[in-house]
């Protein structure tokens, strides 16, 4: 009778375990409470842009297959309430202004009728046609005044311009005195899409992160983010490999103190950045050194970047976050930023 009673208790504790076990993943899935979390960084395709980007350098195949019902799909499985959609590489500037504006705007279109359709689920940070600085002016007002646009969508660089250059700063200017939520993608400028450095190594395992920085440093260094504090940047994939330099790149701010009067370390805590595709200890301990949670949102790269529940098990794993800051960070931070997706 002893020897049955240990078995059933001994039974009992192991499906207690694995019952906890199984809950948290499911809950971390989105199959538990209603979906809650906010993706920050969420890619979709416009008819129009795929036509205009088959084929070119930077484009993964992932998002010219790109359709609403994907993204619902993968958010409802990864407990995603809303997510705030971008165009990403190849971008849209392809040397030719005049096209570049007509597939601006038609990706802006496209984008507030996602909204419209899907309030509660989609927001938009709308496309610019960037670096033709008129056309950008006139697209940041109609996208913000006549879509009512959630935020601003632009890139590291332009050619071989990254963002913090002079001729970009009646943009930042504009973007400052609306005080605009501008999220970041990472790009491959012209001088290093095509380094031949190690076989099988694309731009996108090295260059997004690196040209991250030297936008980081561009806006940091030219004075920008000083002279422009309204803009609320959000800085893509955990900041690049700035975190990890900032201590160096700081070295170099003692000669730009009149451009960077708090240092290049202050300057980088008053960024905020997502964790698309660096859910990962060493990008986060490098990150959490800069800033607190509270600077830190959920991102997950869809459609290449992997699923909204691959990433709320990851930041899991990774036992780092008590579970306010997690809040924080899958939702939280972002609602701050964008009230109407807490709404």
């Amino acid at each position: 009778m002893e020897m049955n009673r240990r078995h059933v208790l001994a039974a009992l504790l192991s499906w207690s375990g694995l019952a906890v076990t199984t809950r948290a993943r499911a809950e971390a899935q989105g199959q538990g409470p209603p979906p809650f979390r906010i993706d920050i960084h969420h890619h979709f395709a416009p008819p129009a842009w795929v036509t205009a980007v088959r084929g070119r350098p930077l484009l993964q195949p992932a998002n010219t297959a790109w359709t609403p019902a994907k993204s619902i799909e993968d958010m409802d499985r990864g407990g995603v309430a809303a997510a705030v959609v971008s165009i990403t590489n190849p971008g849209l500037w392809f040397d030719d202004a005049p096209m570049t504006r007509r597939l601006a705007r038609a990706c802006n279109d496209y984008g507030a009728g996602l909204v419209r359709d899907h309030p509660r689920r989609f927001g938009l940070f709308a496309a610019m046609p960037f670096p033709d600085v008129d056309g950008t002016l006139a697209e940041i007002a109609y996208a913000l005044d006549t879509l009512g646009a959630d935020g601003i969508g632009l890139f590291t660089s332009y050619g071989d311009r990254w963002l913090g250059h002079p001729s970009f700063r009646p943009v930042m200017e504009e973007l400052h005195r609306r005080r605009a939520v501008v999220h970041v993608h990472p790009t491959a400028a012209n001088c290093c899409r095509n380094l031949e450095y190690a076989p099988g190594v694309g731009p996108g395992s090295l260059e997004y992160g690196t040209d991250t920085t030297r936008a980081i440093t561009g806006v940091a260094f030219s004075g920008d983010a000083a002279r422009y504090p309204g803009i609320r940047f959000i800085w893509s994939h955990a900041g690049g490999t700035a975190p990890f330099l900032a201590a160096r790149i700081d070295g170099a701010s003692r000669g730009a103190t009149d451009r960077m009067p708090d240092g290049f370390m202050r300057t980088l805590k008053t960024f905020y950045y997502d964790l698309a595709g660096a859910s990962n200890a060493g990008a986060v301990a490098s990150l959490l050194q800069l800033v607190p949670p509270s600077q830190v949102l959920f991102g997950t790269d869809f459609p290449p970047g992997g699923t909204a529940a691959d990433y709320a098990v990851a930041l899991r794993a990774l036992k780092m976050f008590e579970a306010g800051a997690l809040r924080e960070i899958e939702r939280d931070n972002a609602v701050r930023l964008l009230p109407r997706l807490g709404r």
